[in-house]
C-alpha cells in the first residue's frame, strides 16, 4: 500500500504561513512536506517570508520552478509562448502554468493530503485538484472537508450509507438531534449548506468522525488511513488569528503588510500591500499599484515593460496613465475616503482588515 503524503504549499501570503505554523504547533505527528511554486516574480519581502518560515519548521520548503529547463524565468517563458498576451481575471495562464501544473508534477500519482489555508471567516473553496489522488483539507474553517466531498456524503442517495455509519459510531449527548438532522432529505427549502451548517453547530467532532467513516468506501486518500488527528479539530481560525500566530511564533507578517503613510491634499492616508504573489498581479487595486510605483519604483518600470507589447494588466488604463500626477493624487484621495467609510468596521492593525473585499478577489493558489 502507498504512503499517503502530506504536503502543504506556501505562497508567501500570510494564511499559507500561518497553517504551516498552525499544523507544526497543533499536529506535529504529521510528516507534512512544504512547497512554494516560485514565479521568478516575486517580492524580495515573500522570499524573506519563505526563509523564515523554513527556520522556525526546522526543515526546508521545496521550490518548485515551472518550465525549469528554460532559459528564461517561469513568467516569462511563458508570457512567450503565449504571445506576450499578459494574464487576466478571464484567462488565468498564470496560475496554472506556475502554480498548479508544478503542484502536480511534484505529486503525481502518489495519494497526497493537500493542507489549504483559507481561514472561518472567507467564504470561498479554494483550488480542489480533479486529480483523484489529492485530497484538500481547510483546518481553519468549521468545515475542515472540500466542497466535493461533502457533496457527496450529504446526496440524498446516500442517506440510508450515512445512516448506518453513524449507528456505528459512539454515542453522543447530539447523537440524537444530529441524527435527525442527518436522515432530513435536501431540498429546495432545505440546502446542502443549511444542512450542513446545522450538522457542524449540532457536533462538529461527530460529524468529522461520519465523514471519515464515509471515505473509507471511497478512492480518496484518507480511505486509507487507520486515523486522522484532524478529526478532533472544532477550532475555527479568522484573520486576527493568522496575524497573531505569525507574530507569536517570532517569523512575523511578511512586511508587505505594513502600513506605509502618504499625503495627498493636505489629508494623511496609509497604504501597503493586501496579497502575496507576483508583484504585477492583476488582481491589485489601483492604491497598491501605486503603492509598488513609490515603494518599489524598480518593479514598477518592469510591470511597464510588459505593456510594451499592446496588452495591458489593468482593463481600464495603463500603468504610465496611472502614474500622471494627477492621477495618482485622485487615486489616493480616493481611497482616504475609502478606508474612512470601512474603518469602523474593524479594529485590525492592517490596511488588509479594513479593506475587507480585497481578499475574496484572486486565485488561492496565489494568495492564501
Amino acid at each position: 500500500m502507498t504512503k499517503v503524503r502530506h504536503v502543504l504549499g506556501i505562497s508567501g501570503g500570510k494564511d499559507s504561513a500561518a497553517l504551516a505554523i498552525y499544523m507544526k504547533q497543533r499536529y506535529p505527528e504529521l510528516d507534512i512536506e512544504y512547497y512554494t511554486c516560485d514565479t521568478g516574480k516575486e517580492l524580495d519581502e515573500t522570499y524573506q517570508l519563505i526563509k523564515n518560515l523554513e527556520v522556525y519548521l526546522g526543515k526546508p520548503i521545496t521550490r518548485l520552478v515551472a518550465a525549469e529547463k528554460s532559459t528564461q524565468n517561469p513568467f516569462d517563458h511563458y508570457l512567450q509562448l503565449y504571445g506576450g498576451y499578459l494574464p487576466s481575471s478571464n484567462s488565468r495562464w498564470c496560475t496554472k502554468k506556475l502554480k498548479l501544473d508544478p503542484f502536480e508534477k511534484l505529486v503525481g500519482t502518489t495519494p497526497v493530503i493537500s493542507y489549504v489555508g483559507i481561514r472561518g471567516d472567507e467564504d470561498r473553496e479554494g483550488y480542489i485538484s480533479k486529480k483523484s489522488n489529492i485530497q484538500s483539507i481547510f483546518p481553519f474553517r468549521k468545515n475542515i472537508w472540500s466542497e466535493d466531498v461533502i457533496s457527496k456524503v450529504l446526496a440524498n442517495n446516500n442517506l440510508k450509507t450515512v445512516a448506518g455509519l453513524l449507528e456505528q459510531l459512539p454515542d453522543t449527548n447530539s447523537s440524537t438531534r444530529f441524527a435527525d438532522l442527518l436522515s432530513k432529505p435536501l431540498s429546495f427549502s432545505f440546502t446542502q449548506p443549511q444542512k450542513l451548517n446545522l450538522l457542524l453547530d449540532t457536533d462538529t467532532k461527530l460529524f468529522n468522525q461520519l465523514v471519515f467513516q464515509f471515505l473509507k468506501q471511497t478512492a480518496y486518500p484518507l480511505a486509507t488511513e487507520a486515523g486522522f488527528p484532524l478529526l478532533e479539530n472544532d477550532e475555527v481560525l479568522v484573520r486576527d488569528d493568522i496575524f497573531r500566530l505569525l507574530e507569536e511564533c517570532g517569523v512575523g507578517v511578511p512586511a508587505y503588510y505594513n502600513k506605509v503613510d502618504f499625503s495627498v491634499n493636505g489629508q494623511t492616508g496609509h497604504y501597503s500591500r493586501s496579497r502575496s504573489g507576483c508583484y504585477f498581479c492583476f488582481y491589485q487595486q489601483k492604491i497598491e499599484w501605486i503603492w509598488l510605483y513609490e515603494q518599489h519604483p524598480d518593479r514598477f518600470a518592469a510591470a511597464m515593460e510588459y505593456e510594451k507589447e499592446g496588452y495591458t494588466w489593468n482593463d481600464d488604463e495603463r500603468l504610465e496613465d496611472m502614474i500622471r500626477p494627477e492621477r495618482m493624487e485622485a487615486i489616493k484621495a480616493e481611497y482616504i475616503k475609502r478606508t474612512a467609510r470601512n474603518k469602523q468596521k474593524t479594529k485590525s492593525p492592517y490596511l488588509l482588515g479594513i479593506l475587507d473585499e480585497t481578499e475574496g478577489e484572486g486565485c488561492a493558489a496565489c494568495f492564501i
